[in-house]
């Protein structure tokens, strides 16, 4: 048995396999429970091997891979369109095979177990720090229905909190045990996030990529340390616009007839990163504002544009930097001094 190309469709315990030799003739159609997967294609010859790109699938290659196969992941939705009628494991596995071999494929690099744990540090830290907005939320409205409204920002929860320490305040003495217990909640969560940004900041400190990105205004070190551990390469991409295109920052295009019809952005691609550099984009217009002369450019866009939409542009354009930063091997220089070069 000769086999060339074969697509896995994964799931939690049973995978089905689906291999072609060279002149693209059906040799394997299997079900394989997972204890199996390894045994099986460890007695197959090294091959092309195709899997969707999903929660498990970067082991799974890690794993093939020193095996001695070819493995290249895709994403789920640019497979769909090679599923043929009913929408089963088999249908799944066949469609798999079928597109990791077209030329036009685009295909995600599997990630080492190391970037996956760095990227880990990073969705526990915005999980807490979504529970500690929560408990916040909650805190404040539970007193507002007492009266006890405060100032938003830090300044105003740090006023609600003293307010609920406080033992000869007004507060019920039911009211004060039931606050008492988020702010249990909210003295923990600070401390868990403290440390797991304390281990972002040394995996920063040891990454000289993400020590590159910090340069770019805009991209701390939650951005750069995030967005070196998930562009394993930035050679996949041809440009800083298909970067940015990736990430989901470029207008969404419905064009026909030789019409060219934009409209807000796609959205697609990691919704993360997407937020990070907007966040990142939002500090650097606020700042722009404050020091005009350091940012003519934004300054006048501001004068057309709505900031929330300055801010996506921004975001566009910073993640083209960072790609440029990436691929060149270089830092940042401000447009005067590149000028100046």
């Amino acid at each position: 048995m000769q086999v060339n190309t074969i697509g896995i469709d994964l799931a939690k315990n049973v995978f089905q396999v689906h291999g072609v030799d060279a002149a693209g003739t059906v040799v394997i159609t299997k079900k394989l429970r997972r204890s199996q997967l390894l045994a099986f294609l460890e007695k197959v010859p090294p091959c092309l091997v195709g899997m969707e790109a999903c929660a498990t699938s970067h082991h799974w290659g890690r794993e093939l891979k020193a095996l001695g196969h070819d493995v290249r992941l895709m994403p789920a939705s640019y497979v769909k369109a090679y599923v043929k009628r009913n929408k089963n494991d088999a249908a799944d596995a066949a469609a798999i095979c079928e597109a990791v071999t077209r030329p036009s494929m685009r295909f995600v690099l599997v990630k080492s177990a190391e970037q996956q744990s760095t990227l880990m540090l990073h969705r526990t830290r915005d999980l807490l720090v979504r529970q500690r907005t929560q408990l916040i939320n909650a805190m404040r409205a539970h007193l507002a229905e007492l009266g006890l409204v405060a100032a938003r920002g830090r300044e105003g929860v740090q006023t609600l909190i003293a307010l609920v320490r406080d033992e000869a305040s007004q507060l019920p003495d039911l009211a004060r045990k039931a606050l008492q217990a988020i702010l249990g909640q909210l003295d923990a969560l600070g401390q868990q996030i403290g440390e797991i940004e304390r281990h972002i900041h040394a995996q920063h400190r040891s990454n000289e990529a993400s020590q590159r990105l910090e340069t770019i205004p805009g991209i701390g070190v939650i951005g750069a340390t995030a967005i070196a551990a998930t562009v394993t390469d930035p050679m996949v991409f041809k440009s800083g616009r298909e970067f940015a295109a990736w990430i989901g920052l470029v207008p969404r295009q419905s064009s026909s007839g030789g019409k060219e019809r934009l409209g807000s952005i796609s959205k697609q691609g990691d919704r993360y990163l997407r937020r990070l550099l907007v966040i990142g984009a939002t500090a650097v217009i606020r700042q722009a504002r404050t020091h005009p002369d350091k940012h003519p450019w934004l300054i006048q866009l501001l004068a057309r544009r709505p900031a929330k939409v300055v801010a996506v542009a921004l975001a566009n354009k910073t993640a083209r930097i960072a790609w440029a930063v990436l691929a060149r091997g270089e830092t940042y220089r401000a447009p005067v001094l590149a000028a100046r070069a």
